[in-house]
């Protein structure tokens, strides 16, 4: 079984969702460096894009179409203007041309070169799509790819590409795995065993100074979500809340940056109804960004990008674990329950429904609060146990399959049950569990195996019928 770093599953990303956004961005990436290979950018005629399943019922709510466009153009999701995106798509749209690549303009019709077949999946995974190129001389180039979850794709040939395959000191593919090599080898602590095992990718200084990049990343989106008013786009008119909430709670100061806002929710007033407000004005922040195409960061998908930020900034504001090498030892714990999640399950709600994605992120984030609150390497897998085991069977329902309804306020929740997962756990003997994390893992992909379709991202059941929105 391949290995997978932290950092693939902890990651910077771009809203609205990982596997309908981020990933068919990735694969029109792919696709571009694969025409590089055979041929060259230069000799295309035209390219076609076709989306199926989950891609194409809640494509224009996801953005998937938008993403194809943009990675089609050689646009990095990394790192382009998101508030230029509008005004990118449009050109596009209304000139009828796209720059391949960045390389070669050539003829483009939105609903021709592109399409969303609503009426057809492919066989392999829900999230599937076609890209083909033709090239001057008649030739064509045909390539299937599938978002499998998180922003990863996949071909039917190769379960994921352009990557090494990489294996670590101490593989940890089950949490079994990680219990054996700690107690074998005497890592006291569940992170360090982790620290040596992200070496196979990079020095541990890397490691940490991806982790505090990551961090101030998380920061800075929900310093972003705090301090923006108004709708989300999408038609739904949901209003932000985030503003208000921290607008609330800070009463009457002010702050110029994030820093100093930062300080002024370290020092506010520290009793329950307070904190519980934060973590969920934390929560709101993030998935907020994310649904209006922002910069957040994936964790392990773009539907539950606000669990892990909302828990480790209640860390660092409200508890005295505060310090630079309990935020790196957080994301790395937290990454490598996302790897336990992804290796023998499931992190796409196209498969597995809303467990795999806020029930996965609760699990990690249990997990990584409970190792920088001095749990020991039995109560951080208990914890992620615990935070999924009460996720177990959630739906994946988004009203027109937009990440807003009910996707932001799970958020909220996920992280409470994560905070309360590790508070149970912390008071637990480990040993005398019933229920195994590698147990619940297996019960998650059984659940998602045994689910209907109608509730896998499909806006086919649950909350996406029952409530009538009529079409702007």
């Amino acid at each position: 079984m391949e290995s997978i770093s932290v950092f693939e599953i902890i990651k910077v990303g771009i809203g609205p969702s990982s596997s309908h956004t981020m990933g068919p961005w990735n694969a029109a990436t792919s696709f571009i460096s694969l025409i590089a290979r055979e041929k060259s950018v230069q000799s295309v005629k035209e390219v076609f894009v076709e989306f199926f399943g989950s891609l194409a019922k809640t494509g224009i709510g996801h953005g998937t179409d938008i993403a194809g466009m943009l990675g089609l153009s050689g646009e990095n999701f990394k790192t382009i203007n998101t508030s230029k995106i509008d005004e990118k798509v449009a050109k596009i749209k209304d000139e009828q041309l796209l720059n391949l690549g960045g390389q070669k303009i050539i003829p483009f019709i939105y609903g021709h070169h592109l399409i969303l077949n609503m009426e057809k999946s492919l066989d392999f995974h829900p999230n599937g799509m076609i890209f083909r190129a033709v090239f001057e001389d008649g030739t064509e180039l045909v390539q299937d790819y599938y978002s499998v979850g998180g922003g990863f794709i996949a071909t039917q040939e190769k379960n994921s590409i352009e990557k090494d395959c990489v294996r670590t000191l101490y593989p940890c593919h089950h949490g079994a795995d990680v219990l054996k090599y700690c107690e074998k080898f005497g890592f006291k602590k569940f992170s360090d065993l982790i620290f040596v095992n992200e070496e196979s990718w990079r020095p541990q200084e890397e490691t940490r100074k991806e982790a505090l990049y990551i961090w101030q990343q998380i920061k800075e989106c929900i310093y972003n979500g705090v301090n923006k008013e108004g709708v989300l786009p999408g038609g739904l008119n949901v209003s932000r809340r985030a503003a208000g909430i921290n607008r609330k709670l800070l009463g009457e100061k002010v702050y110029k940056n994030k820093e100093e806002w930062f300080q002024l929710v370290v020092d506010a007033e520290e009793n329950f109804t307070n904190i519980n407000k934060w973590i969920a004005c934390f929560a709101l922040a993030v998935n907020e960004e994310n649904a209006s195409f922002g910069r957040i960061i994936t964790a392990p998908t773009n539907g539950a990008s606000g669990v892990i930020p909302a828990v480790l900034m209640y860390s660092q504001a409200f508890t005295p674990f505060t310090s630079e090498d309990d935020i790196v030892r957080f994301l790395l714990v937290a990454g490598e329950i996302g790897t336990l999640f992804k290796k023998n399950a499931t992190i796409s709600a196209a498969m597995g429904g809303c467990q795999a994605e806020v029930g996965v992120s609760s699990a990690m984030a249990a997990a990584g609060l409970t190792e920088i609150l001095g749990g020991n390497v039995g109560q951080v897998l208990m914890a992620a146990e615990i935070a999924m085991e009460h996720h177990l069977g959630l739906t994946c329902d988004p009203i027109k399959g937009l990440v807003q309804i009910p996707c932001i306020e799970r958020n909220t929740m996920g992280a409470i049950k994560a905070i309360t997962a590790a508070n149970i756990a912390l008071e637990s003997d480990p040993t005398k569990a019933r229920v195994s994390l590698d147990e619940v893992i297996q019960t998650m992909w059984e659940t998602a195996l045994s689910m209907s379709d109608r509730f896998k991202e499909t806006s086919e059941g649950g909350l996406a019928i029952a409530v009538n929105v009529p079409e702007c």
